[in-house]
């Protein structure tokens, strides 16, 4: 499977080690282009990370036959006409969480990858990591009895970064980091919200850098999510159940989950340790490559319906806030 990489930037240099440690594994995967608006870039670009190919130009990139699967690795607000370009030309599309700047934008184009039969799946790699089947495996076991409340905070010091700051390319708290925290929800929880109320802290510029979302699920259930672009958090992922809990050492990547009983004591009855990975990157790729050796159009792990959903309850909160991207 030949990967180029559409955008080359730091998230993109992150992929590319992926794909050289992948291809170290023996992984059938190749790294194998890499585009830019700018030439000079993307070959800077592949002469540092090894990629055979660079472009000047997306378009270039998309035009090429060896290339089986596209990684877009842009800011949010220009996911959804590359998406497009990439299904047009036949391609399969790995794209970067938030999936696009809305609802209405990934309606479209997962309508137009359905139609055109092309596999798109969205990046959020928390969905694709043995972390998930491992947390999974933890509540379906009973040890904490049953979940009732699931807390998640994740923030880090990032307003200096354009595409944080800038309502045009759908900035924000929310899609950056606030994302992980409802799909660390929805992993646990499920989509079965009732009620979702919320409190934010807005920029200058019109776009959030805290919020404090509560979601209320008809079962019962409570989950309550933090998330920050002005400073580090804890990270933090617990779920409390009616025996224990237990804790995530960190949603965006977690190494370390910890099992608890009522004892209070501080001291996990349970400790398990998340397999060593080459980024965490790996795990999303694998699935795409599963999904092109079977003619599938999605992955399991984040069917189009979930990547939907999550835009939709986006949407709905920046609903509440007031906050409005230009494109909406």
């Amino acid at each position: 499977m030949k990967v180029g990489i559409l955008g080359a930037g730091s998230i993109a240099r992150s992929m590319a080690k992926t794909l050289r440690g992948m291809q170290q594994q023996g992984r059938p995967v190749e790294l194998y282009a890499v585009a830019s608006r700018s030439l000079e870039k993307a070959q800077d670009f592949a002469e540092r990370e090894g990629v055979s190919r660079a472009y000047g130009s997306y378009d270039e990139m998309v035009r090429d036959d060896a290339v089986d699967l596209v990684y877009i690795a842009t800011p949010h607000s220009l996911h959804a006409e590359q998406i497009r370009l990439c299904v047009e030309h036949g391609k399969a599309v790995l794209c970067e969480k938030a999936f696009t700047g809305n609802a209405r934008q990934a309606e479209e184009v997962l309508a137009l990858a359905e139609r055109k039969g092309v596999l798109v799946t969205e990046a959020i790699w928390t969905r694709y990591m043995p972390s998930r089947r491992m947390i999974d495996d933890v509540l379906a076991s009973g040890a904490i009895g049953k979940p009732q409340v699931l807390l998640a905070s994740l923030g880090y010091p990032v307003l200096d970064k354009e595409r944080i700051a800038r309502p045009e390319l759908a900035g924000g708290a929310l899609l950056d980091l606030g994302v992980y925290t409802l799909n660390f929800a929805s992993m646990a929880f499920g989509d079965d919200v009732a009620r979702m109320e919320s409190s934010v802290a807005m920029l200058d510029t019109g776009v959030d850098h805290t919020e404090n979302i509560t979601l209320h699920y008809r079962d019962g259930r409570t989950a309550c999510l933090t998330s920050t672009a002005m400073v580090q958090t804890n990270r933090q992922g617990v779920i409390c159940g009616e025996k224990g809990y237990l804790t995530v050492d960190n949603i965006n990547n977690p190494q370390v989950i910890s099992v608890y009983d009522r004892a209070g004591n501080g001291v996990p009855v349970e400790t398990l340790h998340v397999p060593p990975q080459i980024t965490g990157y790996e795990y999303q790729v694998e699935a795409c490559l599963r999904a092109l050796e079977t003619g599938a159009l999605e992955c399991p792990e984040m069917p189009h319906s979930e990547t939907i959903h999550i835009m939709r309850t986006m949407d709905a909160l920046r609903a509440q806030w007031g906050m409005c991207y230009p494109f909406d």
